[in-house]
């Protein structure tokens, strides 16, 4: 039950940031990655920092560090999901042995005060843990950094039946990407793969890819002009059944949502038929947690004071300590054969009082086309937890027919 908890929040934390982050560009960000660094933190906040932790994580304080250790116990259990967490402190801070008994991190490291050796260090961390994804830690060091605490999240699937590759072909003549783009597509007999979600952002075509590792990738349509943190906070939603999903076997014909078109054909074959159309892309993302320091509960906690420590329950002694930084960066990547996405989340302490430097996703026929902005989330399919979501915006490029070899594989997701 304690994961389910921690599951929930997490879901509720992701759902609150994608409506307040910028989509318009694309992006991508890991809503999970976050939440356990919040969570390990939170015991150790003064009051302040405490109670807007608390509102922020949607637990209590005096849970948050348990249901934090769920959550990273889960995504260790996920076979498609690689997780890290590391603590780093300077030999001027002193950490209570209480606090860091309860974090389980693999790596508790120092800082030598050195910015460019230390960069090094984490740097080098963040692009072990991901496999090169990420090649440096987003935050800034500088000479009075004290603590660092980030985590490392790899999701890597690959399709149970992967698309076929079109290169520039497989999307429509009403798309409105304005440029050719690297459609893949597919065909199942699967017609519940589709769904139509009600919403209060309208109507969502819904459309489900299956991956090994116990991973579902839901990509997400709204009607044109639809707001896209409305688009994929109604796809967080409908996870825990909060709005009505209509499966296509069951919508009737003609347009029955946003890029989904059922009709009745005449085949051969005596079996229903779905095909999708849906552009290859990368997102990449960074995002500075510090901008929405409300909806992580960073107001107080990234406040200077030289009277108050914002976590005194982690050091024993020492200068006032708060957070100056607070990032993620994030990447993902949907292809032919599978989904790949990464992040490193990271906080830093600064002591106060030390020099600072200012931080520099008949027989019935469905159609889904994804011809326009659409976004994504990539979903652990037994507990439900969101890993992954983001916003397309601009897709891959189309390419060469005759310079690419095409994908021969076939088949249902």
């Amino acid at each position: 039950m304690s994961r389910a908890e921690a599951v929930r929040a997490v879901n509720a934390l992701g759902e609150r940031w994608v409506e307040q982050a910028d989509l318009r560009r694309g992006t991508v960000l890991m809503p999970a990655g976050v939440w356990p660094l919040l969570g390990l933190l939170a015991p150790a906040g003064s009051t302040a920092v405490q109670g807007e932790l608390a509102q922020a994580l949607g637990v209590p304080v005096a849970a948050a560090a348990e249901r934090a250790r769920d959550l990273l116990g889960l995504l260790r259990d996920v076979p498609a999901v690689r997780s890290a967490l590391g603590v780093w402190a300077d030999d001027r801070l002193r950490l209570r042995p209480d606090w860091l008994a309860s974090v389980p991190a693999d790596l508790v490291g120092r800082l030598s005060g050195d910015t460019e050796r230390d960069k090094k260090l984490l740097d080098a961390w963040a692009s072990e843990q991901t496999d090169g994804a990420i090649d440096e830690m987003p935050i800034e060091l500088n000479p009075a950094s004290r603590l660092v605490l980030a985590s490392a999240l790899t999701l890597r699937t690959d399709w149970i039946r992967p698309f076929q590759d079109s290169g520039g072909f497989g999307g429509n003549h009403t798309d409105d990407w304005g440029r050719p783009v690297r459609y893949l597509t597919g065909a199942t007999r699967l017609l519940d793969r589709a769904a139509l979600l009600e919403t209060p952002a309208g109507p969502v075509t819904e459309f489900q890819v299956l991956g090994y590792g116990d991973i579902t990738v839901h990509l997400l349509l709204g009607e044109p002009g639809a707001d896209p943190g409305g688009v994929l906070a109604a796809g967080i939603g409908s996870l825990s059944q909060r709005y009505r999903r209509t499966t296509a076997d069951r919508l009737p014909v003609g347009t029955a949502g946003p890029g989904l078109t059922i009709e009745m054909l005449r085949r051969y074959e005596p079996a229903d038929l779905l095909t999708v159309g849906v552009p290859q892309f990368t997102v990449a993302a960074e995002h500075d947690l510090l901008a929405c320091k409300d909806l992580f509960g960073l107001t107080t906690l990234s406040t200077p004071s030289e009277t108050e420590d914002r976590l005194p329950g982690l050091q024993v002694g020492g200068l006032p300590l708060f957070v100056n930084g607070a990032r993620q960066k994030a990447t993902a990547t949907f292809g032919a054969r599978g989904f790949r996405a990464s992040s490193v989340t990271a906080l830093g302490g600064v002591a106060v009082g030390a020099a600072v430097s200012r931080p520099p996703f008949l027989q019935r026929h469905v159609s889904v086309e994804f011809g326009r902005p659409f976004g994504f989330l990539a979903v652990h399919r037994l507990s439900r937890l969101v890993l992954a979501a983001g916003w397309v915006t601009e897709p891959d490029a189309a390419v060469d027919p005759w310079g690419v070899a095409p994908d021969e594989s076939e088949g249902d997701w």
